[in-house]
């Protein structure tokens, strides 16, 4: 399912969540953190919306490994002494260079968004913000997996709602394990409507299960997407307009 359908039903889901649950105030910011939230399990694939976003940095990675390499070469040249030292260093500086030259568009945004995730966790680290830093290891390490794989389970839809209930913790902001659980988990039932659908279970079970009624990536697929939101958000509405009291 494309990025716009995950992010449309992620902020409809965070309207159901503010209008439906008990004891959840009405917040945009809930809605927005609902359909954030409904785009995290696409850090798998290099070219999912939010990998884009977060991975602002990766047309930076390769003229970074340039630099390194001009660093190292003019270090050897100006300060070590010729001999076996200074080869190994010139060698270094080789090295920085090829891999910044031979580096493609994927490996450079995974790199990327390394680079933003672990310097989150180091600020979480450093402010004593626990959830941050989950959150920062999770943007790290989500791109290094197989697409649909490990951050389409169950697993990972508890492991974010845990990242919500500390940040709720820590922050005060009432809501926020459920806004952001639930826009997690809308993103998994969406792909479950695929053809390809999801393997919730990974890797207790690598059945995938699905209701096969979208084919990603084709005109009637796009359309049935749009329909499904549609009809979604009319739902919700219809829900929440019934529990209001007038």
């Amino acid at each position: 399912m494309r990025g716009s359908s995950h992010l449309a039903i992620g902020l409809i889901t965070g309207v159901a969540v503010a209008g439906l649950l008990p004891g959840v105030p009405f917040s945009p910011f809930g809605i927005a953190l609902a359909g954030f939230s409904s785009l995290a399990p696409d850090l798998d694939h290099p070219g999912s919306r939010l990998s884009k976003r977060l991975g602002f940095a990766q047309n930076y990675v390769r003229w970074a490994f340039a630099a390194g390499a001009l660093c190292i070469a003019a270090y050897t040249y100006f300060t070590l002494p010729p001999g076996r030292e200074q080869r190994m260093s010139y060698t270094a500086a080789l090295a920085f260079g090829l891999i910044g030259l031979g580096m493609q568009g994927g490996s450079a945004r995974k790199l990327a968004l390394l680079f933003t995730g672990a310097s989150t966790a180091v600020v979480g680290l450093y402010f004593g913000f626990l959830w941050l830093s989950l959150l920062g290891a999770f943007v790290a390490l989500a791109p290094f997996t197989s697409h649909r794989s490990w951050t389409h389970t169950l697993w990972a839809t508890a492991f974010w709602t845990y990242v919500g209930y500390l940040a709720n913790q820590s922050l005060g902001w009432h809501g926020v394990a459920q806004f952001a659980g639930a826009g997690y988990a809308s993103h998994l039932v969406a792909d479950s409507l695929t053809k390809q659908g999801v393997r919730w279970f990974l890797p207790l079970s690598d059945i995938s299960l699905k209701i096969p009624l979208i084919a990603t990536g084709s005109t009637s697929g796009n359309l049935l997407e749009v329909g499904i939101c549609i009809g979604y958000a009319l739902l919700i509405l219809a829900l929440v307009v019934g529990q209001m009291h007038f």
